[in-house]
């Protein structure tokens, strides 16, 4: 007896069991203020409100006095005693439903600013780092010869050494013959 309790307990998924029990919830009442505060605010309450009225009103009227439960008479006293109690449970449920999101909506802002200041001091970070590299990047300029200055000063310098040597073989006079070097390509 025992094994095949075990086995229907095995052979169904977790979660799927028919003895499953809703979760309850602490915030069940506020998630109700807010469902109230959203149906009342919808066309489709107006709307069944008014017909409602319309109906409860149409009734009294028209209806022969023995069906009447409302007198036209008195002012409709218990349609506006019904509306009246309809009023007064609204709008402390549209109170309460307000209180949440007023304060979900200070949370909501207190994690924007902290995001906001984040930002900021990601982006003035950003802003010193990139300052700091066109920094390294004039000083590196700065100090380095690209190879098209390089060439020119070498082949500057080959000139006047030609040149003194040149100079060097027309003093000594005596007649030897220079050395001579290979120039570079260029």
């Amino acid at each position: 007896m025992m094994a095949k309790a075990d086995r229907s307990a095995l052979d169904a998924p977790l979660g799927r069991g028919s003895t499953r029990q809703r979760p309850t919830s602490r915030d069940r009442f506020g998630r109700f203020t807010e469902w109230v505060a959203r149906a009342m605010g919808t066309p489709a309450f107006l709307l069944m409100l008014t017909l409602f009225c319309v109906a409860w009103i149409g009734w009294n009227t028209l209806m022969p006095d023995a069906l009447r439960f409302d007198a036209a008479a008195l002012g409709f006293t218990a349609l506006t005693l019904m509306l009246s109690l309809q009023a007064s449970y609204a709008a402390p449920l549209i109170l309460l439903a307000q209180n949440r999101q007023d304060d979900r909506d200070r949370v909501q802002i207190e994690q924007d600013r902290q995001r906001a200041e984040r930002n900021l001091a990601d982006t003035e970070y950003l802003a010193r780092e990139i300052v700091a590299l066109r920094m390294a990047l004039e000083e590196r300029n700065n100090q380095a010869v690209t190879r098209d200055v390089l060439r020119q000063e070498l082949k500057s310098l080959l000139a006047d050494l030609d040149d003194e040597r040149d100079d060097d073989s027309t003093e000594r006079g005596n007649g030897a013959a220079p050395t001579t070097r290979n120039s570079p390509r260029t």
